[in-house]
C-alpha cells in the first residue's frame, strides 16, 4: 500500500478537504485590504504610515480572534465555530460594501476583517483530528496550505477592483464564502481528540507555559512574516517598482502562491526529519533572504526572486512549527493552536508597520526588511535553547513524533506528552 494510500485511510479526507477549503477562503478574505491597497491608497491619497496602519489592523485583529474562537470550539464543537464564523465573515462583507465612505471607515473595516484571520487554528486542528501523530504534520500542512487564499486575493482582486470598483470586491466576497459553508455542512465531521473533561484551566495551559510562547514568537516570523508581507506586497511593488495595481497583486501572487504550497512540504517534511531541524534551516534562509531584498530595492527581477526563496521558507516554517504542536499539546490542539497562532499573527502586524515607517521616516523600506531579519535571528537563538528540552521530554531528536514499541512487538503506539 502506498504511503498516500496509508495516509487517506489513516483519517477523514472530506473533513481535511472542508477544512482546506474554509481556511483558503477565509485568507482570501483576510488580506482583502492588502489586495486593494493600491485602489485604497488612490482614492483616500495615503501616507505611507497610514498604508501601514490600515494594513495591520486586519491582521492584529485576526490574531486577537484566533483564541476566542478556538476555545468556542472547544465546547461547541469545531465544525459549528467554523459556521458562526463564516456567518459573520458574511455579515462584515456586506459592512464593508455599503458603510465604508471614509479612512475612518476603512479602519473599521480592518478590524472586521480580522474575524476571516481568526479561523486558523480551528481550522488545523479540524482537519488534522481524525490523523495519529506520525501523519498530523502532512495533514496540517495539507489544511495550513490554504493560505494559497492570500494568492488568490492579491491575484483576483485588483482586476475585479479595476472592472466594478473596490468596494464591490466586498459584496463579491460575501457571496463567495456561502461556498465553504456548504461544503463544511455536508462533508465535515467532528472528530474525537479533545478530552470534553477537561477543565478551562486545562484546555488552555499553554498560555501558561514556556513552550507555548516560544512556539508563539516563533510563529511570529514565520506566519507573521508571510501574512505580513502578502498583504504589504502589493503596496511595495507599486511604490517601489512603479508596476500597474494588477500587476503588483500579480508578483505578490507569486511568492505567496510558493509559501502556501511549500507549507504542505514543510509539514511532511517534519514529520520525517522533525521540526526543530526544519525551522533552524527555515529561520537561516528567512534572515539571509530578508536582508537581500532590502538591498536590491533596484531590481524587480531580483526582488521577485528573492521573495519567493523567502516566502518558500516561510511557508515551510509554517508547516514545520505546527508539526509539533499536536505532539505538545495532544488533547488541547485547537485551543494551542489558536493561542499560537494569535501571538504568531501579531508578528504579522507588524510588518506593513515597519516598512511605512521606514519608508517615512528613512525615505527607503530597507530598514523594514532588516529589523524583521533581526527578529528572525534573535528567534533562531530561542528555538536551538528550548530544544534541548524538548528533545528530552515529548520528542524524539530534531523534533519528530515519540515512538515507544511494545514489548511484544505490537504495532507502534505513540506517546501523548
Amino acid at each position: 500500500m502506498s504511503a498516500l494510500q496509508n495516509f487517506k485511510r489513516a483519517g477523514h479526507s472530506p473533513t481535511l478537504f472542508a477544512a482546506f477549503l474554509y481556511f483558503a477562503f477565509s485568507c482570501c478574505i483576510w488580506v482583502l485590504n492588502g489586495a486593494l491597497a493600491p485602489f485604497i491608497s488612490e482614492a483616500y491619497n495615503l501616507t505611507p504610515a497610514q498604508k501601514g496602519l490600515m494594513l495591520s489592523i486586519p491582521i492584529m485583529a485576526g490574531a486577537l480572534m484566533r483564541f476566542p474562537l478556538g476555545l468556542l470550539s472547544q465546547y461547541i464543537g469545531r465544525k459549528n465555530a467554523t459556521l458562526v464564523e463564516m456567518g459573520l465573515i458574511a455579515v462584515a462583507m456586506l459592512y464593508g460594501y455599503f458603510m465604508v465612505k471614509s479612512y475612518d471607515d476603512l479602519l473599521a473595516m480592518g478590524a472586521l476583517l480580522g474575524i476571516a484571520g481568526a479561523s486558523f487554528g480551528v481550522a488545523l486542528s479540524l482537519g488534522s483530528g481524525w490523523f495519529p501523530p506520525q501523519y498530523k504534520g502532512l495533514a496540517m500542512g495539507l489544511v495550513g496550505a490554504g493560505n494559497i487564499g492570500t494568492a488568490v486575493s492579491v491575484l483576483a482582486a485588483p482586476p475585479l477592483a479595476q472592472a466594478f470598483g473596490w468596494q464591490t470586491v466586498y459584496a463579491i466576497s460575501a457571496v463567495a464564502i456561502l461556498v465553504p459553508m456548504v461544503v463544511m455542512i455536508i462533508f465535515a465531521k467532528e472528530p474525537p481528540d479533545v478530552d470534553s473533561h477537561a477543565s478551562l484551566r486545562e484546555h488552555v495551559a499553554c498560555l501558561f507555559e514556556k513552550d507555548g510562547w516560544a512556539f508563539s514568537l516563533i510563529y511570529g516570523v514565520t506566519f507573521g512574516g508571510f501574512i505580513g508581507l502578502t498583504t504589504f506586497l502589493p503596496t511595495y511593488y507599486y511604490d517601489q517598482f512603479s508596476v500597474s495595481k494588477v500587476q503588483a497583486g500579480q508578483l505578490t501572487m507569486l511568492a505567496a502562491f510558493m509559501g502556501a504550497v511549500v507549507r504542505v512540504v514543510g509539514g511532511w517534511l517534519s514529520d520525517r526529519w522533525g521540526g526543530v531541524h526544519m525551522l533552524t534551516g527555515v529561520l537561516v534562509v528567512v534572515v539571509i533572504s530578508l536582508v537581500l531584498v532590502g538591498l536590491a530595492g533596484s531590481s524587480l527581477a531580483l526582488t521577485t526572486l528573492l521573495l519567493i526563496v523567502c516566502f518558500a521558507a516561510l511557508g515551510a516554517g509554517n508547516g514545520a512549527l505546527f508539526q509539533l504542536v499536536p505532539l505538545r499539546w495532544p488533547a488541547a490542539t485547537a485551543v494551542a493552536g489558536s493561542m499560537i497562532g494569535e501571538i504568531g499573527a501579531l508578528g504579522g502586524g507588524l510588518v506593513p508597520n515597519l516598512m511605512g515607517l521606514s519608508k517615512q521616516l528613512a525615505g527607503t523600506y530597507l530598514w523594514g526588511f532588516v529589523t524583521f531579519a533581526v527578529l528572525a535571528v534573535v528567534m533562531l537563538f530561542v528555538m536551538r535553547i528550548m530544544q534541548i528540552r524538548w528533545t528530552r521530554t515529548w520528542a524524539e531528536k530534531g523534533g519528530r513524533a515519540r515512538r515507544i514499541a511494545s514489548a511484544d512487538a505490537e504495532p507502534l503506539h505513540y506517546q501523548r506528552a
